[in-house]
């Protein structure tokens, strides 16, 4: 730093460094004010380029792995509703096998069975009204439909669900002797209300509530692979988050600590530089 003659008044290098050393002290204070104020040490990309690119990536893939965070969060609450509806399947044919077997003793007339093949025939009829009102969002779950969800953030990190359709005649075949017909509209229609297509009818009812448990087992598995999927989006979340912060957040203890002293040596440049300016008054005691 240069020091002026204070003998000579045309140029003050001592007001001029001391304006410049101020400058300066004012540019750093205002840098961590603006730190303080925003809580980050990296607010454009002057102030760490490098910091800047590689935190600016870190936010994109953040971005990515929370929607994709959604998008599972999503997925399982689509198996969830399928789930229900299998649920309520799977009440209906144990009210089928109830009555079957009801059907199947010798002790009912011809009446009651009749009675009961209705109850049965309805009851298919229920299967299929639950196979058309599962949906989410307007998409039916239970059509065998296969969905692709984005759990990841890359191209490649996806989920395959397919979803077995459930319809009575899915799960019935007409070629079993006790049904006469299997109709996609109407459920399945009972050849007859005698003891003998009852007793063929359990043996359907228990192969369709074996077909009906592989397909809520093969559910489960897969809301098993979407939770721990959700599990690990969350980790990496955290993880990716952790590393921004350390990239581009302040250090607010330490930037308030500089705060309080370039303060202090804004005070002092401050007072020099008034020094500085009025030192050349000193000359007019030669001229007094």
């Amino acid at each position: 730093m240069s020091f002026g003659n204070f003998n000579r008044v045309n140029t003050n290098l001592q007001a001029l460094s001391s304006q410049y050393s101020l400058n300066k002290i004012n540019s750093r204070l205002a840098r961590y004010q603006y730190m303080l104020s925003t809580g980050l040490r990296i607010n454009r990309a002057e102030d760490d380029a490098a910091g800047f690119s590689i935190a600016a990536k870190l936010s994109s893939r953040i971005s990515g792995l929370e929607q994709a965070q959604r998008n599972t969060g999503d997925a399982k609450s689509m198996l969830d509703i399928a789930e229900s509806g299998f649920n309520s399947i799977s009440d209906i044919m144990v009210e089928m096998k109830s009555l079957s077997v009801q059907a199947a003793n010798d002790s009912l007339g011809a009446t009651e069975r009749g009675h009961i093949k209705d109850q049965i025939e309805a009851l298919s009829q229920e299967i299929n009204e639950i196979a058309d009102q599962t949906s989410f969002q307007g998409t039916a779950l239970m059509d065998g439909a296969s969905f692709t969800f984005q759990v990841g953030e890359g191209t490649s990190s996806t989920k395959a669900v397919s979803i077995a359709s459930s319809r009575a005649d899915d799960f019935f075949s007409d070629t079993s002797a006790a049904i006469s017909a299997a109709s996609d509209t109407t459920g399945i229609t009972l050849t007859d209300a005698t003891q003998g297509t009852f007793g063929t009818f359990l043996d359907d009812v228990d192969t369709a509530m074996n077909t009906l448990a592989g397909t809520i087992n093969q559910l489960g598995i897969d809301q098993r692979s979407l939770s721990i999927r959700q599990e690990n989006l969350t980790q990496a979340i955290a993880a990716n988050s952790a590393a921004r912060s350390r990239i581009q957040d302040a250090d607010f203890a330490r930037i308030q600590s500089e705060s309080v002293k370039l303060q202090i040596l804004q005070k002092t440049a401050t007072s020099a530089l008034a020094q500085a300016n009025t030192s050349p008054q000193y000359v007019l005691d030669f001229l007094g």
